[in-house]
């Protein structure tokens, strides 16, 4: 048994080009992605492939201006994309939405010469990119990051080791944040690093729980020589530019979420249709279908909550704590819909035979990328304080 959406959810779209993007979106899953995903997720094979399908098809640029091979789309419409590919494969979700953080930094604060320059390229369905911020011993701390880019003529010199990469030695090209200055968060800087840069090297992918398809690898980069025209914005804006994308990425996450707690309720009420018990389906018992409902109306809150925050974004409003409140609310919710959902299969549940497991194994990762549920907590804590 797989899990499918018999009809798309009742969606509010604000452009019949919108409504058609979601038709096309829906119609790649279908074919292209779903019926793949369980088999690549046991082997752990990257679906390289589908990353260029999906950008041939325009999906990897979505939120960017057209004028620079984008999409032109706003947020609203983009993190739904990002809901009905995570639906059918988290991998592929969620690398699609790093790929957007990784283009934010060169897109929001590069110059018109850089951006014309890099940006069609990263934009136009062909490469992949990788955002590296995170360190070893530089996780929610991101401030307290070491990893060095010293100015030697026209060029920096990056040494350092950068943790927790998704498509770490996949990709085509690395964000990546770096001290070039004092510590604290005004020393740091924004280089974009090309993939084949010598000294630039990924270590063996980590083994996780979940997410297999996904490689996550550290990047050491040892000696890196990075020309000074690749510094994006000034020195010393590093960490501004880090925060903003992760404003806008922790949306993306908010969406890979509701996509995947979709997915296993959708797993969850066709199983209950049809498994007897008693002499009757189990969905006619009250304490199933009420935990049914309890998942249905998480979900639905969730994704209002992650569409208010893109129409803020949207309409040029601060949305700092509505996408820390979004990332929080619909992660917690993956996680809790994706263990109701085991609980439903009963045994079947705790098999590899239907997707619940997995959903339940993808779904913790949500509560600790691009900032952990406590982190979203404080950040929330402090603007409700004026703080």
């Amino acid at each position: 048994m797989t899990a499918g959406r018999p009809e798309p959810v009742d969606r509010q779209l604000p452009s019949d080009e919108a409504r058609e993007l979601l038709a096309l979106t829906r119609d790649l899953v279908d074919r292209e992605v779903r019926p793949r995903s369980a088999e690549d997720e046991a082997a752990a094979r990257f679906p390289r492939e589908v990353f260029r399908t999906l950008g041939r098809a325009g999906l990897l640029s979505l939120p960017y201006a057209g004028e620079y091979g984008g999409g032109d789309q706003p947020y609203e419409v983009y993190l739904q994309v990002l809901e009905e590919l995570a639906n059918g494969w988290l991998a592929v979700g969620l690398g699609v939405s790093v790929h957007t953080l990784s283009c934010h930094a060169l897109a929001g604060f590069g110059s018109e010469e850089q951006k014309r320059r890099w940006l069609p390229g990263m934009l136009g369905g062909e490469q992949l990119g990788a955002y590296c911020l995170s360190e070893p011993q530089s996780g929610s701390d991101a401030a307290s990051l070491r990893t060095r880019a010293d100015l030697d003529g026209e060029q920096y010199v990056v040494s350092g080791t950068k943790a927790w990469i998704t498509h770490g030695g996949r990709a085509d090209f690395y964000s990546t944040m770096a001290r070039t200055g004092d510590e604290g968060a005004r020393g740091i800087s924004c280089l974009l690093v090309p993939a084949g840069s010598e000294g630039l090297s990924a270590a063996p992918p980590e083994r996780k729980m979940g997410m297999w398809s996904s490689p996550t690898a550290q990047m050491h980069f040892d000696g890196v020589r990075v020309d000074r025209e690749r510094l994006v914005g000034g020195e010393g804006q590093g960490f501004r530019i880090a925060l903003a994308a992760l404003d806008s990425g922790r949306l993306g996450i908010a969406a890979c979420a509701i996509g995947v707690a979709q997915a296993a309720l959708d797993l969850a009420v066709e199983y209950a249709g049809t498994r007897q018990q008693f002499g009757r389906p189990i969905a006619d018992f009250q304490g199933l279908s009420f935990l049914l409902a309890d998942m249905a109306t998480r979900i639905e809150a969730g994704r209002a909550l992650y569409l208010a925050a893109a129409r803020r974004r949207d309409a040029g409003r601060a949305f700092t704590k509505e996408a820390a409140m979004a990332k929080l609310f619909c992660t917690d919710t993956a996680m809790r819909v994706a263990t109701d959902a085991v609980q439903v299969l009963g045994g079947y549940g705790y098999t590899r035979d239907y997707p619940a497991e997995r959903f339940m194994r993808e779904a913790k990762v949500l509560q600790i990328v691009e900032g952990t549920n406590q982190i979203q907590r404080l950040v929330i804590g402090r603007h409700l304080t004026g703080r």
